[in-house]
C-alpha cells in the first residue's frame, strides 16, 4: 500500500505520495469552524464545510492553482486505437478497402 502511488505517471507522485494536501484542507475546516464556535445545528456545520471544499476545489480545477495538470491528466487513459484500412478480397476475387478492427495503431 506504500507504494501504491508507483502506478501513476511520475508526474502525479509528488502530490499523491503525501496526505499534505489533505492535512492542509482539513486545517483549513478547523480553523474556519472555531472562528464561529458554536454551530446552531448540524446542517449549518456542513454548510459551512462544504464552502471551504468548494473553494478548494475551484482553486485544484483551474488556474495558476491547479493540483494536476491537464497534460498530466491525459497520460492516465490511453489514447484511442486508430483503425487502418487493408484490402479484403471479395467472393468474385476483387478487392476492396475495409476497416479491420485486428489491425490498429495508437496515437
Amino acid at each position: 500500500d506504500v507504494t501504491a502511488f508507483a502506478v501513476f505517471p511520475e508526474a502525479h507522485w509528488r502530490k499523491i505520495w503525501s496526505t499534505n494536501p489533505i492535512e492542509r484542507l482539513n486545517r483549513e475546516v478547523k480553523r474556519r469552524t472555531d472562528v464561529v464556535g458554536i454551530f446552531p445545528n448540524a446542517q449549518a456545520l456542513l454548510r459551512l464545510a462544504g464552502c471551504v471544499l468548494i473553494e478548494a476545489h475551484d482553486e485544484w480545477q483551474s488556474g495558476e492553482r491547479r493540483y494536476l495538470s491537464e497534460a498530466s491528466m491525459a497520460l492516465l487513459t490511453p489514447p484511442e486505437p486508430i483503425l487502418l484500412p487493408t484490402p479484403a478480397l471479395r467472393a468474385d476475387g476483387d478487392t476492396t478497402t475495409t476497416l479491420d478492427t485486428t489491425t490498429a495503431l495508437t496515437a
